[in-house]
């Protein structure tokens, strides 16, 4: 039975009320002497209890889809296998197996039934493809999201501006088509004429999971700067009709510190990012493991904060949202260092909401008006 969907919810609420009932119809027939007897009813106690906690759990879990299979939850709960150095992505379980270092393979999607062929024009295509790198020797899933302008007639010759999308970790993409919906506030602000038609490709910032790499090229470990600032421009510009540069990125919280990194490190192919609720100094825990091979160096160099503070500042555009329920170091207090940081040739725009958290209701409020900076940033046709 999978971990996402309904019929985990359903046979979890199912036990939730059929457990209490089996206690008390059972309490009075246990068997045995009295510590066996006592025995049994807290066993039946504890089965009730227990079945709530894993149906509130699941809820939780199939509504924000923090993890999207059994494999994945099983892989986060071994914090050893979290500091792993493999060179291999894990695929969900839509993908297909990487024929090679440089094929992007694409499938057809069971949940993007509300288009068709004959709807490409109108709503725009959602596909599933496996992206592989050749310089970083990483793979990953990812979705892409193909606007309605690409199929017009129109638009034939026309290539597009292209967007990262990215998750928190350990996040889910899934979560970033049916619960932020990225690709229905982009195509409701392009027909509205706040934005420009992009090409968006939508992935979770852990290729190497479970490792959380925080987007790094990590000494004799996963090359992931390298995958996402390389190899998948390279990959989408060889499969679309998509700009090689100029390129956008965009993610929540360590998705957010990924999009803006990848801006400031690779200014060459990024020219603006967007941190919705990110932060912007180096991390280390079990879920990281030493992503500098012990070099204080390589540390300071992946901290945004310190590379503001040291180092000379790229020409491009960042975007840093949070708000004030986001009181903590990670929060509100990272977006006001950045800004007193930046100086030109680097532009930083900010949005503070008077209320929210690190949550998806709060990201969503701010996608719209996200999209439409960052349309404005990566040029248009």
């Amino acid at each position: 039975m999978a971990l996402l969907g309904a019929p985990l919810l359903i046979l979890l609420g199912t036990l939730v009320v059929a457990l209490p009932v089996a206690t008390a119809l059972l309490w009075r027939r246990t068997r045995g002497n009295q510590v066996l007897a006592t025995l049994q009813r807290l066993v039946m106690v504890a089965a009730a209890q227990l079945a709530a906690v894993l149906l509130v759990a699941a809820a939780a879990n199939d509504y924000g889809y923090f993890y999207g299979s059994w494999s994945d939850l099983v892989q986060q709960l071994h914090p050893t296998s979290a500091v792993a150095t493999s060179h291999t992505a894990g695929l969900d379980p839509v993908t297909t197996t990487s024929a090679g270092p440089t094929v992007l393979q694409v499938v057809h999607l069971p949940m993007a039934a509300w288009s068709t062929p004959v709807d490409y024009a109108k709503v725009g295509r959602l596909e599933s493809v496996t992206l592989a790198g050749a310089r970083s020797q990483l793979s990953s899933h990812a979705f892409v999201y193909l606007p309605p302008q690409y199929f017009q007639a129109a638009y034939r010759n026309t290539t597009f501006p292209a967007v990262e999308v990215f998750t928190g970790y350990p996040g889910n993409d899934l979560n970033l088509i049916r619960r932020l919906a990225y690709q229905d506030h982009l195509r409701a602000e392009v027909k509205a004429g706040r934005a420009k038609p992009t090409v968006l490709v939508m992935m979770r910032p852990s290729v190497a999971y479970p490792r959380d790499a925080e987007c790094s090229d990590v000494p004799a470990g996963p090359q992931t700067e390298t995958f996402f600032a390389q190899d998948v421009p390279a990959d989408i510009t060889a499969a679309y009709r998509v700009r090689p540069v100029g390129w956008g990125a965009i993610g929540d919280s360590t998705g957010g510190y990924c999009a803006v990194k990848l801006t400031l490190l690779n200014s060459y192919t990024f020219s603006a990012g967007v941190g919705l609720s990110g932060y912007y100094h180096t991390l280390q825990d079990s879920t990281t493991g030493d992503l500098w091979g012990g070099s204080l160096e390589l540390r300071h160099l992946n901290d945004l904060e310190w590379r503001l503070a040291h180092q000379p500042q790229p020409p491009v555009s960042l975007l840093l949202t949070s708000s004030r329920g986001e009181a903590g170091p990670n929060g509100l207090l990272d977006l006001q260092k950045m800004v007193s940081l930046a100086h030109a040739p680097l532009r930083i725009d900010t949005i503070v909401l008077p209320h929210g958290g690190h949550s998806l209701s709060t990201w969503s409020r701010e996608l719209s008006p996200a999209l439409d900076w960052l349309s404005a940033r990566i040029g248009g046709h």
